[in-house]
């Protein structure tokens, strides 16, 4: 009889997995008609859909390669706070919060970081120094400081890499005093020109594959990401909602 059980399971696990590569197989060529690279098909919360990390980002795609859906997937039976309201949690944004804070831990020598002499919060800030919002962020630095907030920041240049402003941020992480560019970069002001290589256009394309459009984006230590700017004291508020 165990004999009998163990030959069932040998079958049904060698009937599993060609299963399993099929299905793979169809997402994979199904999403390549669409311009996207497949790197790794996992099983999702929803029954009859996986999720799959591409080459820009997650997407989920029911398991016959069929129907791909590209925006948000609500969890009606959890909820959290964003910008002090209660909102159904965001079953993508979820999902690609541990590849988000795994990403950033590997740009860590690549960022330009304002630290605060009382840490207790690191955020990252995806920044553009043309940006409006960008520069009001900026110029409340020492609020953020103040208050326990360490903030790196990356590159989003929002009209492109070989924009101007994408080559002025490529000077401003080539500079000697990375931190000075960036100030005299938020403050309309002159910054030298010094090129070298600089992960400018690799953190645009992170960016991109997090699913970013816009700046500030700034992305809490748990991996969740909040688009527009933030005062101080709000930010604090969302920093101590996710403790």
């Amino acid at each position: 009889m165990k004999k009998s059980v163990k030959t069932l399971l040998s079958v049904f696990v060698a009937t599993m997995l060609p299963l399993t590569a099929v299905a793979n197989e169809k997402i994979s060529q199904a999403l390549s008609e669409v311009g996207l690279n497949v790197q790794e098909v996992k099983a999702s919360p929803m029954t009859g859909v996986s999720q799959v990390i591409t080459d820009q980002g997650l997407f989920f795609m029911s398991d016959d390669g069929r129907y791909l859906i590209a925006g948000n997937v609500l969890d009606l039976q959890q909820w959290q706070t964003i910008r002090g309201q209660k909102v159904p949690t965001n079953l993508k944004d979820q999902l690609m919060a541990p590849i988000i804070v795994q990403k950033l831990a590997e740009q860590k020598d690549q960022v330009i970081e304002y630290k605060s002499p009382k840490e207790k919060y690191v955020v990252h800030v995806f920044t553009d120094p043309s940006c409006g919002y960008c520069r009001k962020l900026h110029q409340e630095m020492k609020d953020y400081l103040n208050a326990g907030i360490t903030v790196r920041y990356l590159a989003f240049p929002r009209a492109g890499v070989a924009s101007e402003t994408g080559l002025q941020m490529q000077h401003i992480w080539c500079a000697k005093d990375k931190n000075g560019a960036m100030d005299n970069a938020k403050a309309d002001k002159k910054v030298a020109k010094a090129m070298c290589q600089n992960p400018v256009a690799s953190q645009y394309a992170l960016a991109q594959f997090f699913g970013i459009n816009g700046t500030p984006a700034v992305i809490l230590p748990d991996g969740s990401l909040i688009p527009g700017y933030m005062p101080v004291a709000a930010m604090l508020q969302q920093l101590n909602t996710g403790e």
